[in-house]
């Protein structure tokens, strides 16, 4: 639950009333907060990835497993300046500006106005704003009003072919990377033509799926094979057989960890596909 503190405000939650003053203002993140039901809270540092799992949908949003593959194909870090587009509920944008902080640049585009605003207004309250700027615009038409200046381009918008010039034109001369990310193979193939026409390299498209092992663990028994064939105790062996008594109660057991995939898996959310402008 993201929760904005606020003297002498109360948050209800199935567990009871948090009440801010005596219980949230003043503790430590990572903090075990007790309800007035009995039950407990944690108090948690605002991330990119609680904002993920909490932010307000305006459009369909992008999610860490995608995200964290991004930030890493991008070759992302404190420094870089990046153009995106669209900005839709903000949250690819805060995963870039943590890990650009404290010198790099955003330069996000929405062509949606009121989405827009609302990033706006999400990147003051949380206090980014000077790392990012906003534009109102069409990507497709206008493109990211800069030249020259980004290490990186992220497309995330229907036709993503028709932003590969704009997108060419807004990285460094020394080149840089750039991600589109499509639900469709059609646009995959379309968005592969215009960057091969653009001169861009090592193009590769690539599919991301979350499986999440259950680990427990268990008690197994330790089969009794008996003595090898032709041992010295074979022949006693076939007559114990003989006696038709055998138990396995007595066997040994060991404890150890297993992994068991799930029955059901989070299946396709889109196609990323990375290419490398070289340099002029």
């Amino acid at each position: 639950m993201p929760i904005k503190v606020q003297s002498g405000a109360q948050t209800q939650t199935r567990y009871g009333v948090i009440r801010h003053s005596s219980d949230l203002i003043g503790q430590r993140f990572g903090s075990k907060v007790t309800c007035s039901k009995g039950g407990w809270v944690y108090v948690l540092h605002p991330t990119p990835e609680l904002w993920t799992v909490n932010l307000p949908h305006r459009t369909q949003i992008l999610y860490t497993t995608d995200i964290a593959n991004i930030t890493l194909m991008l070759e992302l870090k404190p420094g870089s300046v990046v153009c995106e587009s669209g900005t839709g509920s903000g949250s690819l944008s805060h995963a870039i500006l943590r890990t650009i902080a404290p010198t790099g640049h955003l330069h996000t585009v929405e062509f949606h106005a009121q989405r827009a605003e609302k990033a706006i207004e999400e990147f003051k309250e949380h206090k980014v704003s000077h790392l990012v700027t906003v534009r109102n615009q069409d990507v497709c038409k206008d493109g990211f009003s800069i030249t020259g200046v980004a290490d990186a381009v992220f497309l995330d918008i229907p036709s993503p072919w028709e932003a590969i010039t704009h997108a060419k034109s807004a990285m460094k001369r020394k080149g840089g990377r750039l991600c589109s990310f499509s639900p469709c193979i059609e646009q995959v193939q379309r968005t592969c033509e215009a960057l091969l026409d653009h001169g861009f390299e090592e193009i590769c498209t690539l599919e991301v799926l979350l499986r999440v092992h259950d680990v427990r663990t268990v008690t197994l028994p330790l089969p009794d094979f008996g003595p090898e064939e032709g041992s010295a105790d074979s022949t006693q062996m076939a007559s114990d057989l003989s006696q038709e008594e055998v138990s396995n109660t007595g066997n040994t057991s060991v404890i150890c960890k297993t992994a068991t995939p799930p029955r059901e898996m989070a299946g396709h959310t889109g196609y990323l596909t990375f290419a490398t402008k070289p340099r002029d």
